[in-house]
């Protein structure tokens, strides 16, 4: 291996090609689909997808070393950016891609939580890997102690199901931990926030404090508490993790009324 992985960019390439064939095959490309790759490192990935002939291959590499490997082996059978994933604005995803990705891990609920949050960022569909323990989270259910902000900003946007997990044998370097392929969906139909950033403020203001009831923050955001926790029936002595993703959607939406 001619790169020695960066730890500050949470570089930890998939090398095992029956894994990478499988990633591919899940996203079931066409030659009319239009592919993202974020973070593709050493290509091993994006051989695969170019094997699969879609009309448009870009990826997005943040270091530029890997850059210029990437320029020598695929020429013009790929478009790279070289730029981080999070400084990429909204305006980018016009195309309706179908997103591969082995997100960075320290910043891969970042940047999942700002494609769930922006209005105007459409996906056909996303294989995304994560840490097993934020994927864990993604993919929670109410009532458990993995549910968490993810989870609700994460499934308020998509259907998301989990593919398989992937043993730390099968990157370079070994990660000390698992890894894990979700598939995200577009739902066709979700609750309209005016604003989506009051779902990421108001589950911010509840899960700061997870272990605690939700009445005194329910005080804080409502004057008519006592009703608004009846409309949405919810316990006032429920915690954060007893709410499911409806019930925050429709504090979110109980706040913005209150607003206009």
């Amino acid at each position: 291996m001619q790169f020695k992985p960066k730890k500050s960019l949470g570089q930890n390439f998939l090398i095992d090609k029956n894994i990478l064939k499988k990633i591919v095959e899940k996203g079931n490309i066409s030659k009319n689909d239009k592919i993202l790759e974020i973070g593709p490192g050493t290509g091993n990935l994006t051989e695969f997808i170019v094997k699969s002939k879609p009309k448009l291959i870009i990826v997005i590499e943040k270091d530029f070393k890997l850059v210029k490997s990437l320029e020598s082996k695929f020429k013009k059978q790929i478009k790279i950016i070289n730029r981080d994933i999070l400084d990429i604005s909204e305006c980018f995803y016009k195309d309706d891609f179908k997103v591969y990705g082995n997100l960075p891990y320290n910043i891969s609920t970042q940047i999942l939580a700002f494609w769930c949050l922006n209005e105007r960022i459409k996906f056909k569909k996303l294989i995304l890997m994560f840490q097993k323990e934020v994927a864990d989270r993604i993919i929670a259910k109410v009532n458990t102690k993995n549910y968490s902000r993810i989870t609700i900003l994460a499934n308020w946007k998509f259907d998301i199901k989990k593919i398989f997990d992937i043993n730390p044998e099968c990157f370079f370097p070994r990660p000390k931990i698992k890894s894990t392929l979700l598939e995200f969906t577009p739902k066709q139909n979700i609750i309209n926030l005016k604003y989506p950033k009051n779902l990421e403020k108001i589950t911010k203001i509840f899960f700061n404090q997870r272990r605690k009831m939700i009445k005194k923050n329910f005080i804080k955001l409502f004057k008519n508490f006592d009703n608004i926790s009846k409309e949405i029936n919810i316990k006032l002595t429920d915690r954060p993790q007893n709410i499911s993703v409806e019930k925050f959607l429709m504090i979110v939406k109980k706040f913005e009324d209150k607003l206009n």
